[in-house]
């Protein structure tokens, strides 16, 4: 594979996203997407906090999703009646992209594209009582 540093004609290759490097999974992360349902995702939240005996757990979200961890958090925070806290924390993933060629005949190699894109890692939790 070679680095992108020549301009390619985008008819003549593919584009493969791949998948984001994800922190380590634990048992109190969630991953906020765009393609499950809003409702779900708030549900396992609150599951985990209610009945998963989780004090705390940190939602992720990354470029698009951003949003929707936002609006999680916020919700879990309101329906505990203020008895959950915040913190937020964003960050910059660097996401590498595949372009394969469209005809493995005529074209050149596969080439690989790195880019940039945002994240959030919100961790809700029950603040220790004195």
């Amino acid at each position: 594979m070679v680095e992108n540093t020549v301009e390619m004609d985008p008819v003549e290759y593919t584009l493969r996203k791949r998948l984001p490097w994800k922190l380590p999974k634990r048992r109190n992360d969630v991953y906020v997407n765009m393609k499950t349902d809003f409702r779900a995702q708030l549900a396992r939240c609150q599951k985990l906090l209610e009945g998963g005996g989780h004090r705390e757990i940190c939602v992720h979200g990354l470029g698009l999703a951003i949003n929707r961890a936002i609006n999680i958090a916020l919700q879990l925070q309101a329906s505990s009646q203020g008895a959950l806290q915040l913190a937020a924390n964003t960050s910059t993933v660097e996401l590498v992209d595949d372009l394969e060629p469209e005809d493995p005949d005529e074209a050149g190699e596969p080439m690989t594209r790195t880019r940039n894109n945002s994240a959030i890692h919100i961790k809700v939790f029950y603040p220790d009582t004195p």
